[in-house]
């Protein structure tokens, strides 16, 4: 269940307009590309936790690779994680002043925003879990009700042609939804020794886990195709399309501008996704320098993650590049090549 929701949290609202801005009507496939290297990624780690079932990624890393440069690759990974809390934060203070409230400063979203994650974090992983499954069951239905009551504005045959410029946009949108969320998969390796190993469980964690990432790929390709289906080629120039979508809807006159409800699932989404970033990093740097307890750094990390915000860009447009372009780089180098480079040694060092 975290798995699915870091996966999907706030991505469902984020990444159809940019999408199909970049790959237009072949949005979908450019999912299923970067949806497959997403599965590579997990088979990795879970290669990895077979093999050290009860190490982090941190941990393991040190008897594969030496402590030296174990620390240089994490210091980077680091340097990306502060950033991506930064960034989730960031995107929902951006939708509520060009959304919503205009007038209000964004440092009072995100400031409240990164309070109730740092006490959540703190609380730890099991409170954490049980409080997300009820989260999550409500943005679900929030944001099913809004596809199934834009039926009436389905017109299937705007996602006709598939390909129109051919196949470069959409490895343009597979590099986007690369950098987030695929990529982002690798932050799971500091949480698969919390799971409980259960005899009696016949589902193990490999095979729930790759049942997640397929149902993430299954929703993400879904709400792209219902807002192809309503807006056509226009939904790119609306940054947070299913937004806009749910202010078409109108049921009997009754249901109307339900649009607050896509609003409160990309709040709810978010608060999600930076709560399971900022314990996974208090966890990565307490083990990293060798701290005793990760639970006194989450507040320090969550302050610097607040202030990151206020300084890393100057608008939406600045902010979308970063996103777009830098990202994907940035989280290749700092959690892909790592995991591959983790993974060869494993495989090489069969003793270890």
């Amino acid at each position: 269940m975290l798995f699915f929701v870091f996966m999907t949290g706030s991505s469902i609202i984020n990444i159809p307009g940019p999408l199909i801005g970049k790959a237009g009507n072949g949005a979908w496939l450019s999912l299923l590309l970067s949806g497959g290297i997403g599965f590579c990624i997990l088979a990795m780690l879970l290669f990895l936790h077979r093999r050290f079932p009860d190490l982090t990624y941190v941990e393991y890393s040190r008897k594969l690779i030496g402590n030296a440069l174990t620390v240089i690759l994490s210091v980077m990974t680091i340097s990306f994680l502060l950033q991506m809390q930064s960034a989730i934060v960031v995107d929902v203070g951006l939708f509520m002043i060009s959304s919503m409230l205009r007038e209000t400063p964004m440092y009072a979203f995100t400031f409240l925003i990164f309070l109730i994650s740092a006490l959540t974090a703190r609380a730890g992983i099991e409170v954490i879990a049980r409080m997300f499954m009820l989260i999550v069951l409500l943005t679900a239905i929030f944001l099913a009700s809004v596809f199934l009551l834009a039926l009436p504005d389905y017109d299937p045959s705007l996602l006709l042609p598939v390909l129109p410029k051919g196949i470069k946009p959409v490895l343009h949108g597979a590099y986007f939804t690369f950098g987030f969320p695929y990529v982002e998969i690798f932050l799971f390796g500091m949480l698969l020794p919390f799971v409980v190993k259960d005899p009696a469980n016949k589902l193990s964690i490999s095979k729930t886990m790759f049942f997640s990432l397929g149902f993430n790929i299954f929703t993400l390709c879904v709400s792209t195709v219902c807002v192809i289906m309503v807006f056509g080629p226009y939904a790119a120039d609306r940054p947070y399309v299913l937004f806009a979508m749910a202010r078409l809807v109108e049921f009997q006159e009754i249901i109307q501008r339900i649009e607050s409800i896509i609003g409160m699932s990309l709040i709810l989404g978010s608060y999600m996704k930076t709560t399971i970033t900022l314990y996974v990093l208090s966890l990565f740097v307490s083990q990293l320098f060798r701290l005793k307890e990760s639970g006194t750094i989450v507040m320090p990390l969550a302050l610097l993650g607040f202030l990151t915000g206020l300084v890393t860009f100057d608008g939406a447009t600045e902010w979308g590049g970063v996103v777009s372009v830098i990202h994907p780089v940035w989280t290749a180098a700092v959690f892909l090549m790592p995991l591959v480079l983790l993974t060869v040694v494993a495989l090489i060092r069969k003793r270890v």
